[in-house]
C-alpha cells in the first residue's frame, strides 16, 4: 500500500497551484471544473507518482472557518533528498516571502527537517 494524494483546500487555487510548482518539481493536470457544484482541481504529481490534489469551491471559506474543523492532518512532509538541499530550498521559501516554522534541525527522532508554511498556512516537513 502507499499513499495515492493528499488534498487541501484551498481559497485561491491558482496561487497555490503556483507555489507548488515552484518550490516542489511536480506537474500538474488541466483544470478540472464542475460547474453543477462549482468545484475545481488540480492533481500536481510528483515523479514517483504521489499526488497533491488541490481543491476550491466559492463557499469552501465558511466550512475551513470553523474552528470545530481544525483538527485532523497536522503536516505533510516532503522528502528532498538531503542536508544540503533542506537547507537550500528551506532558504529558497523564505527569501520568495514565504513563512518558515521551524528553522533546519535534526529532531529527536533522528530526521534532519524544517517546516515552512505554504500561502494559506499547510504545514510542509521538508526532509532528507
Amino acid at each position: 500500500m502507499k499513499i495515492e494524494h493528499l488534498a487541501l483546500w484551498t481559497r485561491n487555487l491558482e496561487k497555490m497551484k503556483a507555489f507548488y510548482l515552484e518550490f516542489f518539481e511536480l506537474t500538474s493536470n488541466e483544470k478540472y471544473h464542475n460547474p453543477k457544484k462549482n468545484f475545481s482541481s488540480y492533481f500536481l504529481s510528483f515523479e514517483n507518482g504521489a499526488r497533491i490534489e488541490l481543491m476550491h469551491r466559492p463557499d469552501i471559506a465558511e466550512i475551513i472557518d470553523r474552528p470545530e474543523l481544525k483538527l485532523g492532518l497536522t503536516h505533510f512532509a516532503i522528502s528532498v533528498g538531503s542536508k544540503e538541499k533542506v537547507d537550500q530550498l528551506t532558504e529558497l521559501i523564505r527569501s520568495s516571502g514565504y513563512k518558515v516554522v521551524g528553522e533546519p534541525r535534526t529532531t529527536g527522532d533522528g530526521y534532519y527537517e524544517s517546516v515552512i508554511a505554504d500561502p494559506e498556512g499547510n504545514l510542509i516537513e521538508l526532509t532528507i
